[in-house]
């Protein structure tokens, strides 16, 4: 057996990690996973999509909002949906109509925004916020300040018309600003049934 010198060990040491990152290299090159393509059909043609790209555009979660649904659902409450929610999709969140649901007064394709109140009315209610399409969102924190609220803010309220909202004001000059929402059923026409329909509408400051 051939006896080598420290320097051909050397060299000869050098050439097997040539020949070793040689075979890695070509390992990687022909023999290393493909990504995996799917086809979309574009004008007739097909073209490829790589994974990363599907996952570029649906892969990624989407942004949530918070919205309060009230009124005449199945289960009012407050739900966490995706950003760029319509009405209708909070109301199916909260399981659908009650039968009782004015749901004519409703736009269910209004979009929603993060900490809005949703109010579906019932027949023979005022929508709960805007015109008769608004589908009953409350602006801001979906609470209107009795304190400061004129007749048509008031008017905006779930069962209230302009006749109780103009007694609310009538009250309210009498005894100056309301102390609490409480309060409210001292106001002639305002009863312990209908409170509770409002008093998650109002507030004080």
């Amino acid at each position: 057996m051939p006896e080598f010198t420290k320097r051909e060990k050397i060299l000869l040491f050098a050439l097997g990690i040539v020949c070793l990152l040689a075979a890695i290299f070509a390992y990687n090159a022909f023999f290393a996973k493909a990504p995996d393509v799917a086809f979309k059909l574009e004008d007739g043609q097909a073209i490829p999509v790589f994974e990363s790209e599907e996952n570029s555009s649906g892969g990624m979660p989407k942004a949530k909002i918070v919205v309060h649904v009230a009124g005449a659902v199945k289960n009012p409450g407050v739900y966490e949906l995706d950003e760029g929610s319509r009405a209708i999709d909070a109301i199916k969140a909260a399981g659908g109509y009650l039968p009782e649901a004015d749901t004519v007064s409703i736009n269910l394709a209004k979009k929603l925004q993060d900490e809005q109140m949703l109010y579906i009315p019932r027949v023979g209610e005022s929508p709960a916020a805007g015109d008769a399409g608004s589908g009953g969102i409350l602006p801001s924190d979906g609470k209107i300040n009795i304190n400061s609220a004129g007749l048509e803010e008031l008017d905006r309220l779930p069962g209230i018309g302009p006749a109780l909202a103009q007694r609310i004001i009538d009250y309210r000059n009498q005894h100056g600003p309301f102390k609490s929402v409480e309060e409210l059923k001292n106001v002639s026409g305002i009863g312990e049934k209908r409170f509770e329909e409002i008093k998650n509408f109002v507030k004080v400051n």
